[in-house]
């Protein structure tokens, strides 16, 4: 008898998971509440116009590439190099560019700031040798302190329980500099104080790994997973939410939908992150739950989804850091990459708003509408912009409730603490038969990084049952 496993959630994690463990033999149920698969890295048109609903760039191709790679697939979509991948601007102080090319990157911030050359050479050096040396850690579930004793791991022992700030402030490189290295942060609401020592690779990786934006928007990636999901016998039951992971004697028995249908199942994988513990798990006290409770959390910000007319000129890619308390801006513009989607003289673009997650839950859906309100009025994104209009608004009230988010969170912020502490297991370790795959399980929401969690919660399923 075919072992039979229910996934709950076809984004990147569950969509991996789920084809990984069809290949194996096991009957795979997905459970999706949406109509399609993806998640946060589907997408959405408005008026003819495509736009990707999260995700907008891919800096991790080798990750992507193993993921793909362990569910039977080659990453053959088209990936469209990023040259000029963004600019990070600020009140009083110069535009800091990052190109792919760490030369060209490196010569530009000599000009401005004499001697800045040979620390930013050193420094993505430095970072992109531990990468290397740190990736296979990637590959392997809950790492701990005693996967640091293969192939000299040990020797970054102290760089891993640093933070993105200490490491940054070491590198003698130029405030400006060191704001635009560290505005990932910025973009999960967090600061670079709290933000794990890794997020300095991202540089590294930007001029090695190089970084990518798909010819199909990010949404083609999920695509491909699962038309071959689907093709390796995976049933898809979407529009159908999960209510109730079911559980006796301390094992999963099934899921219950919405709907009030019963899947019986010896496994259940969860896309779900926290909402594992907090909302779908019948048994309501456990460890991993009272954890999920004081986890902070990241914010979706908000969003407004625009039709331009203007040149498409690089970067692809435009940062604001406005100063004093204010989280950056951001402004994407797929049209400098995939000119293609042009219909006349409109371009689509999308401009964000990070936002803290307290203050965006303290402001309310009114407080939050406001806001983006406020963004679009400013200037700095219409340069080189002659006209536009609003497609569509997207707040964290509306992305909760179009995404089923927690909370109106993208699950928890990947603080170092948090890092240092372990992400949520992949086998849960309060309830047998359950299984964790997503962002929450892995260093962030990285396209890349949710596709392993996937493959490594299939993993730990088979070895459940070897």
């Amino acid at each position: 008898m075919k072992k039979s496993v229910v996934v709950i959630g076809a984004g990147m994690g569950g969509l991996t998971a789920a084809l990984r463990l069809a290949r194996e033999g096991f009957r795979v149920t997905v459970l999706e509440s949406r109509a399609e698969a993806g998640g946060l890295a589907s997408g959405n048109v408005y008026e003819g116009f495509s736009f990707d609903a999260g995700p907008y760039i891919l800096l991790d191709r080798p990750g992507l590439e193993w993921a793909f790679g362990s569910v039977g697939l080659k990453l053959s979509i088209e990936l469209r190099a990023i040259n000029h991948a963004y600019s990070v601007a600020s009140a009083d102080r110069p535009t800091v560019n990052i190109y792919s090319d760490r030369a060209r990157t490196a010569r530009e911030m000599e000009q401005t700031w004499p001697g800045s050359e040979a620390h930013y050479l050193q420094f993505v050096r430095k970072t992109g040798a531990i990468e290397a040396s740190l990736r296979p850690l990637l590959y392997g579930s809950a790492p701990g302190a005693a996967s640091l004793l293969g192939g000299g791991r040990w020797r970054h022992a102290g760089f891993l329980l640093r933070s993105l700030h200490s490491v940054l402030r070491a590198s003698s490189l130029p405030q400006p500099v060191v704001d635009a290295l560290s505005i990932w942060t910025h973009v999960a609401g967090q600061r670079a104080e709290k933000a794990p020592s890794p997020l300095a690779f991202v540089p590294a990786l930007l001029h090695s790994a190089g970084c990518f934006y798909p010819k199909g928007g990010i949404r083609a990636i999920p695509q491909v997973l699962a038309r071959a999901a689907a093709e390796a016998g995976v049933e898809f039951r979407y529009s159908t939410k999960a209510k109730t992971i079911c559980t006796e004697g301390g094992r999963v028995t099934g899921v219950e939908s919405v709907q009030g249908e019963r899947l019986t199942a010896d496994a259940v994988v969860s896309n779900c992150g926290i909402a594992t513990y907090l909302e779908l798990l019948d048994q309501k006290e456990s460890a991993s739950r009272r954890r999920c409770e004081n986890l902070p959390l990241q914010s979706p910000g908000v969003c407004a989804y625009l039709a331009v007319k203007g040149k498409m000129e690089p970067p692809y890619l435009r940062f604001l850091l406005p100063g004093g308390d204010e989280r950056c801006r951001l402004l994407i513009r797929p049209g400098v990459l995939n000119p293609d989607e042009k219909q006349g003289d409109w371009f689509p673009a999308r401009l964000l708003g990070p936002m803290d997650y307290a203050k965006a839950q303290r402001m309310g859906t009114q407080g939050q509408a406001e806001y983006l309100e406020r963004l679009l009025r400013e200037k700095w994104w219409q340069q080189g912009i002659r006209e536009f209009r609003v497609l569509a608004r997207r707040t964290p009230a509306e992305w909760g409730a179009e995404y089923s988010l927690t909370r109106d969170s993208m699950n928890p912020v990947m603080t170092a603490r948090f890092m240092r502490e372990g992400r949520l297991a992949h086998r849960s370790p309060d309830v047998r038969g359950l299984y964790l795959a997503g962002s929450a399980t892995h260093p962030g929401q990285w396209v890349s990084f949710c596709a392993i969690s996937g493959v490594l919660a299939a993993d730990c399923v088979q070895k459940g049952f070897a």
